[in-house]
């Protein structure tokens, strides 16, 4: 059974439907997430002052470098200490101070419609996890942008900074259930072609596909200098095969039905399974990119918490 977006209570029959950042958070998750900071470990470039490196230079007082004084140069930002070294002038240059650019690359895939027992599906966890993130970024007065994918690009979102424009964000991932096949690798060559400036890209997906071109693709956003952040979202019954009887497993992307015992097969899925996350895992090493499993049978708030707290620790 297809699945929407996923409410934070059951509403009365009379109320309206949540649509929005409140279909997604309740007040008591946004004043938690209010108080954290996503940074980017690369430098950035933007439009309004922030809180994040830029290679461009300008006034901050963060010291980048020296340059050797020349005619228009300002003499009140000359080195002093370096003169009385040197006997030379030398401009002291410091690093400019930018807003982060931030896109969210949501993969709405059938297989993402996935659940067992009573967790949420991935893609209705997956949408919590980029509400949560599209918060944080703009009430840091960061912007956010949205990819929303399955085989292509459905919906494509510019980076805005306001509540207004997370709340239109969110309300196109509500009017875009799973459905459909995927081509995670396609869709992130299509996207690290398009976004010109470096910026933070931040990929959820299940990413079931060809892993050795997925990876091909995550090098193609690094190669144009974003930083990348991949959010592995599964469910727990897949990273461990926790069915008790015999069933019929259906791709839900093709159709395609087998019979299995999965107390017959759990040992040797959870090893191929296992050998599948470690590629990722050690590929994503590799490129510099912040890769991480996310399980949907976890409370949202608390992984936001424990991962952008660490993710500040490393940015520093």
């Amino acid at each position: 059974m297809e699945a929407s977006p996923q409410p934070q209570a059951k509403s009365d029959a009379n109320e309206p439907a949540k649509a929005g950042i409140a279909a997604f958070l309740n007040p008591a998750e946004m004043h938690k997430l209010g108080r954290l900071l996503l940074l980017s470990r690369n430098k950035v470039e933007g439009n309004l002052a922030g809180a994040h490196r830029s290679p461009l230079r300008g006034p901050s007082s963060e010291f980048a470098d020296h340059k050797s004084y020349g005619i228009g140069d300002e003499t009140r930002h000359i080195d002093w200490r370096v003169f009385a070294r040197t006997d030379r002038y030398f401009i002291k240059r410091y690093q400019d101070e930018t807003n982060l650019r931030v896109y969210l690359v949501l993969d709405r895939s059938a297989s993402m419609n996935y659940a067992s027992g009573d967790w949420p599906t991935k893609f209705q966890f997956a949408s919590r996890l980029a509400a949560a993130v599209g918060y944080v970024i703009v009430k840091a007065r960061d912007s956010i942008g949205l990819f929303l994918h399955g085989e292509k690009v459905d919906v494509r979102m510019d980076v805005g900074n306001s509540f207004q424009h997370l709340n239109n964000l969110l309300k196109h991932v509500q009017s875009h259930p799973p459905g459909g096949g995927s081509d995670v690798a396609k869709t992130l060559h299509e996207i690290a072609a398009s976004i010109r400036r470096g910026a933070l890209v931040v990929v959820i997906s299940d990413l079931l596909g060809d892993e050795e071109e997925i990876v091909k693709a995550l090098a193609h956003l690094r190669k144009q200098r974003h930083d990348v952040i991949l959010f592995q979202t599964l469910d727990p019954a897949e990273l461990d095969l926790s069915l008790l009887k015999p069933c019929e497993l259906q791709d839900m992307e093709t159709g395609e039905e087998l019979a299995v015992n999965p107390r017959v097969l759990a040992e040797e899925y959870q090893e191929v399974f296992g050998k599948f996350l470690e590629h990722y895992k050690k590929a994503c090493a590799g490129m510099n990119i912040d890769y991480r499993i996310v399980p949907t049978n976890q409370p949202l708030e608390s992984f936001a918490r424990v991962y952008l707290s660490e993710r500040r620790r490393l940015s520093r």
